[in-house]
């Protein structure tokens, strides 16, 4: 699946991607998958925020760019996150609780059908989910008409090589056992450079992006925790159609393998966009 394609079957990747993040919940705060929150972080960084804003932030999951927006924009401002994973919403709403916000809601809702006013938020941030949504290019569309004059939407992707070198090791010991679900789900290839993330902008109907590429690594502190990252991860879907024996064997080859090449880092290249709505 090169940049910009549909996925393979986009009546159903929704539904996919629901099951496989509510399922995936119970590993997102482990400490091997710190990247969800490193990047959340980031991403809201760069938005600028200030006391009193109101930011809709898209597939919210956990809330790793919602709960740092909602301490950015203060008691005064207005974090809506939504997601249709509900077991996902269900910890971000006790993390909320834990850092005492009383400013964020969480709601299990379509993000491509909000229902909310047009142009009510002066932020609205979308990481690591447009890739999921059937038709991207509608969905931006929805994100972009929520977007106040003045405000900016904030879309962030992985980019090339996500995961790598392991993820090449998981897809060959997946192929091993169940050749039919080779990339069968990896959405997020759909979208992975500067150029392809602003042509989907710019084909949403959105003015010219500021688009930025980010190379990175993230630690892999011991090679178990590779599978602590697949069961976090998009990657769940697959182990999630193969039976305990083949996927007890996906597990012991890819940490194997990790294990003997001494793998330290995996890659976390990721792509930032920003649009800012004309003042009125």
């Amino acid at each position: 699946m090169r940049d910009g394609e549909p996925a393979a079957d986009d009546s159903g990747m929704k539904a996919v991607s629901a099951s496989t993040y509510a399922a995936a919940a119970d590993h997102f705060d482990a400490a091997a998958l710190s990247f969800w929150d490193r990047f959340g972080r980031a991403t809201v960084t760069r938005l600028g925020l200030r006391p009193g804003d109101h930011v809709f932030d898209a597939c919210c999951g956990t809330g790793a760019s919602a709960l740092p927006a909602a301490h950015a924009v203060g008691a005064d401002g207005r974090v809506v996150g939504f997601d249709l994973a509900e077991p996902a919403l269900a910890l971000a709403r006790a993390k909320a609780a834990a850092q005492g916000l009383t400013n964020v809601e969480f709601r299990s809702a379509d993000v491509e059908h909000t229902g909310l006013p047009s142009g009510s938020f002066d932020a609205v941030v979308c990481v690591f989910g447009v890739f999921f949504l059937p038709d991207m290019t509608a969905a931006v569309a929805e994100l972009w008409r929520l977007v106040r004059p003045g405000g900016v939407l904030a879309i962030t992707v992985w980019g090339p090589e996500w995961l790598e070198p392991a993820t090449a090791e998981f897809w060959a010991a997946v192929g091993a056992e169940r050749p039919d679900l080779v990339r069968a789900f990896h959405p997020w290839t759909r979208v992975t450079s500067p150029t392809a993330l602003a042509r989907l902008l710019r084909d949403a109907g959105l003015p010219e992006p500021a688009v930025e590429a980010e190379a990175g690594t993230h630690p892999l502190a011991d090679p178990h925790d590779w599978w602590t990252i697949v069961l976090g991860t998009g990657y769940r879907a697959t182990v999630e159609q193969l039976d305990e024996p083949a996927a007890a064997r996906v597990r012991a080859a890819t940490i194997a393998w990790l294990r003997d090449n001494d793998v330290r880092h995996l890659r976390t290249n990721v792509v930032y966009a920003r649009v800012r709505a004309e003042s009125a």
